[in-house]
């Protein structure tokens, strides 16, 4: 097994993972909002149900209500029939009473009267006048969705630190509640550093490029519904990148920039960071998106990420994002890895653990696989558009050949569609 010290020094990224994870402290602050815009926020106290789910029997489809006055144990027998004496709707509940041996039509969703003991569906039913004859046996109970089955009064429906989806916003609209105490959404400063970076819509000149890693990472940021703060591109100047970090430790709660940390003598990134605040450690032993540095300003957390586009988006999905989610307050995991059979040779040397993008499918035997994409290089960044995960590579690997087993972690909703 390949250590630390034979990748040169490297920190593997297991290590590295708990050392950020060691130093990210939650954001305190709190505050109330409506449900209808609590999507991808972290409750921040345990939320009850007030009512009961469903508040009352219902009968689960269309059809008639019995009062069979039969015991719990036994059955209605076919050809029974029962006097036909009213309707109860959604919303239009029926009043009276059942007594045995009587029926009403009910439709899905109606309560169901406390004198009723059954519901059977139209299509098992016949009807003559006021007459409901049963065209097959019938158990008691059968269709009726019990009042509180779902939820109960009283019942935890959301833990504190849970992260609110779209069906949750459903839920809490089903109980009635209209507002909900969250944890205030981080503070992200987002900027890159490079004098050849150009934003779209600007001319390029020979050996300009246009800047994407902040619109990859902002976007990111965007679907963990986080405080973005874009702070543009910043030259490769050392006094405009040190006000830019004093302005970003100023705003936000965790900063991010792009480039500068590597070993070139414009690279001014971390001598600036090691000036304002304290580096964690830089360059970790992963393929791509090694030069990546971490550590801590003043006021907040930085994430020093790579320069090349695949290195920029690999270490963030890969670091900041759980970072990130520990400091919203919500859970979080290791992602899960998923045996699959590569279709193609994979190279790769000891050493680093590799992150290569491929395409997952299940082939016409039912066999998960994996394609390797041809082109893996950091700066291809087209190699993560088209795959849909990485094909995870540990950094004693040294490659397979088509047909061999590898373990690949699918993309999640962060940097996937």
């Amino acid at each position: 097994m390949v250590d630390c010290c034979s990748a040169f020094g490297l920190m593997p990224l297991s290590q590295a993972k708990t050392n950020l994870l060691d130093k990210i402290s939650l954001v305190k602050d709190s505050e109330t909002i409506s449900i209808n815009k609590c999507m991808q926020r972290v409750n921040a106290r345990s939320i009850s149900s007030p009512i009961n789910v469903p508040s009352h029997n219902n009968s689960a489809m269309d059809g008639y209500a019995f009062n069979g006055d039969f015991s719990q144990n036994e059955v209605i027998p076919k050809d029974h029939k029962f006097e036909l004496i009213g309707i109860a709707m959604a919303g239009s509940p029926f009043l009276g009473e059942l007594k045995p041996g009587q029926c009403i039509r009910i439709m899905t969703g109606a309560v169901v009267p406390d004198s009723a003991n059954t519901v059977e569906m139209q299509e098992n039913i016949t009807v003559a006048d006021s007459t409901v004859q049963l065209n097959q046996s019938l158990k008691i109970d059968n269709h009726i969705r019990k009042a509180g089955e779902d939820i109960t009064i009283g019942q935890t429906v959301f833990e504190e630190g849970h992260l609110f989806s779209a069906t949750d916003v459903g839920l809490l609209a089903s109980l009635g509640v209209e507002n909900v105490y969250v944890k205030r959404r981080p503070k992200v400063a987002v900027f890159s550093t490079g004098d050849e970076l150009k934003s779209a819509g600007q001319s390029l000149s020979l050996g300009d490029i246009y800047e994407s890693n902040s619109h990859v990472v902002i976007a990111m940021l965007e679907k963990m519904n986080v405080e973005v703060i874009d702070l543009g591109i910043i030259e490769d100047d050392y006094e405009k990148i040190k006000q830019a970090f004093i302005k970003a430790d100023e705003l936000a709660d965790a900063v991010i920039s792009s480039g500068g940390v590597s070993v070139g003598d414009a690279d001014y990134t971390k001598d600036v960071l090691g000036e304002l605040g304290h580096i964690d450690f830089w360059k970790i032993a992963i393929k791509p998106g090694k030069p990546f540095a971490f550590g801590q300003l003043p006021n907040s957390v930085f994430f020093g990420l790579p320069g090349n586009p695949v290195s920029a988006t690999v270490t963030f999905h890969l670091l900041g994002v759980p970072a990130l989610k520990k400091m919203m307050g919500t859970d979080f995991s290791d992602p899960m890895l998923i045996p699959a059979v590569t279709t193609d040779r994979i190279r790769k040397r000891a050493g680093r653990m590799d992150f290569q993008r491929g395409v997952a499918n299940i082939n016409l035997n039912g066999q998960l696989e994996v394609l390797p994409l041809a082109k893996q290089g950091s700066g291809i960044l087209s190699s993560i558009s088209k795959a849909n995960c990485y094909i995870v590579l540990e950094q004693s690997h040294e490659g397979c050949n088509a047909g061999e087993k590898v373990n690949i972690q699918l993309f999640d909703h962060i940097i996937g569609r």
